[in-house]
């Protein structure tokens, strides 16, 4: 082939690569993401804004990240949201969008209820809202993450799972950014009620989708698996029906991940690869509003400009891995990612510089978004195609461990050490998960990792 013919070539296949991403099934992944990062950051991180500004000690919100404690054990129901058919609702819309819908009517009902409550006179009433918000949240991510594999082709995946993110991130941004310039103008409670509207998008994106037709076999032949089981020990009938579903539901999609060779090895490095990433971000708002800067500089340069930085580094994760494949993106990512909190450090040193903290948002972000981009190509790597809702959600799950257990303890870092040698700790915070690396990536080294 010619030069010319090659570069018409390349073109080509770069202008059909794009289209993909105009198709309807695919867009739809975009609204759904954005639905899904939407409720993230209302129940902690511009949470804490509000919190820091009516007087809350920082211990006190630190612990407030454990309200994050559902999107942690959302393992624990998935395999409910993947098997119960709703009543009624799902003969009218489906099993998938039912589901969704009812979560997101949930988080809509959480989200006002949190605006509504004042957490400088009840902060009980607040932190139950919170984990309302944060429940239904984390089973909308269940539902949709088994709507995306189910609902999109193999060759669509990745584009899919791109558009996902893509939203995601958008959602947190307005309810970041927006929620901020809100809530600077109209008050809390009109915060929180105009991102109860902006669900509206998740809601509409689920109604103008079908419900995904999937092969159920492998369910099936796993749940006459347990039945037989059953009949083996003398139970029968109801019994070894109900012995049998939950032997699909719940024992096989564990059992198949769990009797891996260093399955456990890999959970625990799913939990720590971002720990230090996760630790600093719990205390990252109310250290901007400590140090000086106001709630619309925080929109306007951690929210925003981060929020593009944060694309810039998805886009880069990406390129990375098809450039130097997953484990060396992993080690890459996770150095960068170390690296950036000790430029928070800098922060401290200089107070509230606006300039400073462009640049440091702007590294901070950029290793952030291609630490998520490798990181969950390597969970969706992990996940059996058979049980892809169930794992993915266990996967998820100990990863959200150090976002809100371990890094619950931020506040107390911070109050005890100051804002630079806490910064310091977050960054020493990253080691373990860099050691796990290296014990995953040698004993996994015949197989993907």
């Amino acid at each position: 082939m010619s030069a010319g013919g090659e570069t018409r070539g390349r073109l080509g296949r770069f202008v059909d690569g794009t289209r993909i991403y105009l198709e309807p099934r695919v867009l739809q992944m975009l609204f759904l993401g954005f639905a899904s990062g939407l409720p993230l950051a209302l129940s902690f991180g511009t949470l804490s804004v509000r919190l820091a500004e009516q007087g809350i000690s920082k211990a006190a919100i630190g612990l407030f990240a454990a309200v994050g404690t559902p999107y942690a054990l959302k393992f624990l129901w998935a395999p409910l949201v993947d098997r119960v058919h709703l009543p009624g609702l799902a003969r009218l819309f489906g099993h998938r969008r039912s589901w969704l819908l009812v979560s997101q009517a949930a988080v809509i009902g959480a989200m006002l209820g949190l605006g509504h409550a004042d957490p400088s006179v009840d902060p009980w009433t607040t932190a139950l809202w919170a984990l309302l918000l944060a429940f239904a949240s984390a089973t909308q991510d269940i539902v949709i993450d088994a709507y995306r594999v189910e609902r999109l082709p193999a060759d669509r995946q990745g584009a899919g799972a791109a558009m996902a993110v893509f939203g995601y991130r958008l959602g947190m941004l307005v309810s970041g950014a927006g929620a901020l310039y809100v809530a600077d103008g109209m008050g809390w409670f009109a915060a929180y009620a105009a991102m109860a509207i902006a669900m509206g998008v998740g809601v509409i994106a689920v109604l103008a989708g079908p419900e995904p037709v999937v092969d159920r076999s492998h369910a099936l032949a796993a749940e006459a698996a347990g039945q037989a089981l059953f009949r083996r020990v003398g139970a029968g009938g109801a019994l070894g029906r109900a012995g049998g579903w939950l032997h699909a539901a719940v024992v096989s999609p564990f059992s198949e991940f769990l009797t891996r060779p260093n399955a456990w090895l890999i959970l625990a490095f799913v939990v720590f690869y971002k720990f230090g990433d996760s630790l600093a971000g719990v205390m990252t708002n109310p250290f901007l509003i400590e140090i000086g800067f106001d709630k619309t500089q925080i929109a306007e340069v951690s929210k925003l400009f981060g929020f593009w930085a944060t694309l810039g580094g998805l886009w880069v994760g990406g390129t990375l891995l098809g450039t130097v494949g997953i484990v060396r993106a992993l080690w890459i990512c996770g150095v960068l990612q170390a690296l950036s909190n000790l430029a928070f450090m800098v922060q401290a040193q200089a107070g509230a510089d606006v300039a400073l903290l462009a640049a440091v948002v702007g590294f901070e972000n950029l290793a952030g978004g291609m630490g998520t981009a490798v990181f969950v190509a390597y969970l969706s790597s992990l996940c059996n195609v058979s049980y892809t809702a169930t794992q993915y959600a266990l996967l998820s799950s100990f990863m959200a461990v150090a976002r809100t257990w371990l890094s619950s303890s931020g506040g107390v870092l911070a109050q005890e050490l100051g804002w630079e040698a806490f910064f310091l700790a977050t960054t020493i915070a990253a080691i373990p998960g860099l050691i796990l690396l290296w014990l995953v990536s040698r004993r996994t080294a015949d197989r993907a990792i």
